[in-house]
């Protein structure tokens, strides 16, 4: 499946996004430990070289929160190292032949907008970061295919909030979740510009609905473009800006430590 492929072809790429990834067993990224390890053994031997009886003996030491500073710059530039070493983090394929939104990235956000006009209608799409999930999941997936939803491993997965409106009027909100090659609807509401009311009825839970309706409010996303062709090359753009963001959130820190 091309969804899967991606998982595979951007899993190996991933350093920095590693140590973020949700229902993965955590451990320490190998930069930072080496990091931290460099540090130690940096300023082990920088005591050792200190002879008490020396008149700079005071002065060489520094103060504990300079030491400290000074520690975790060391991390924090090993870790951009890492991260600026990781050929993949800035490169986005080009968008494919008949992708049909215009993409709205600002840097800093961990949200990018699609939008477009289809027949009336303005069609705006809010995606959100890729949940990666790794192990069990993927290609396995269906080897147990008589076991209940809950047994299943969990798949690598990505919100998605789509607003259909016409002309200032109500609106059609759809949370989705899109997984490989397939996108499942997990609530619908209509949305009354005027109306600011947190007590409104929203409609019942989407999987009450009558089969049919269910299967026809998927057909009403798909032909305005939600669809797995879509959402395959999202999840790719998504894992690319999670890099770009992560780098520029440890930039940040060191200009902040350094001032």
């Amino acid at each position: 499946m091309a969804f899967t492929s991606i998982l595979r072809k951007t899993a190996k790429s991933l350093a920095p996004l590693a140590i973020r990834l949700t229902r993965v067993e955590r451990s320490y990224h190998p930069c930072i430990f080496t990091a931290f390890n460099h540090s130690f053994l940096s300023q082990q031997s920088t005591v050792s070289r200190f002879n008490p009886n020396t008149p700079h003996f005071s002065t060489a030491v520094g103060s504990p929160k300079a030491a400290s500073d000074e520690s975790l710059l060391r991390v924090i530039e090993y870790e951009i190292q890492c991260a600026e070493e990781t050929d993949e983090f800035d490169r986005v394929e080009e968008t494919p032949s008949g992708f049909p939104f215009e993409i709205q990235d600002t840097p800093g956000l961990q949200t990018i907008t699609l939008s477009r006009e289809y027949d009336g209608e303005l069609i705006e799409v809010y995606v959100h970061m890729p949940d990666l999930v790794t192990g069990n999941g993927g290609e396995g997936e269906n080897d147990n295919d008589d076991e209940d939803d809950s047994e299943k491993p969990s798949r690598s997965s990505i919100p998605l909030v789509v607003n259909v409106s016409k002309r200032g009027g109500p609106s059609l909100e759809f949370s989705c979740t899109a997984f490989p090659d397939e996108i499942t609807i997990d609530s619908l509401s209509v949305r009354n510009p005027d109306s600011e009311d947190e007590l409104a009825y929203e409609g019942p839970d989407f999987y009450d609905l009558d089969e049919n309706l269910q299967k026809a409010f998927h057909k009403y996303l798909e032909i305005r473009g939600i669809k797995p062709s879509t959402t395959n090359y999202l999840f790719e753009y998504m894992i690319n800006k999670d890099s770009r963001e992560y780098l520029r959130w440890l930039k940040n820190l060191k200009k902040f430590i350094e001032e």
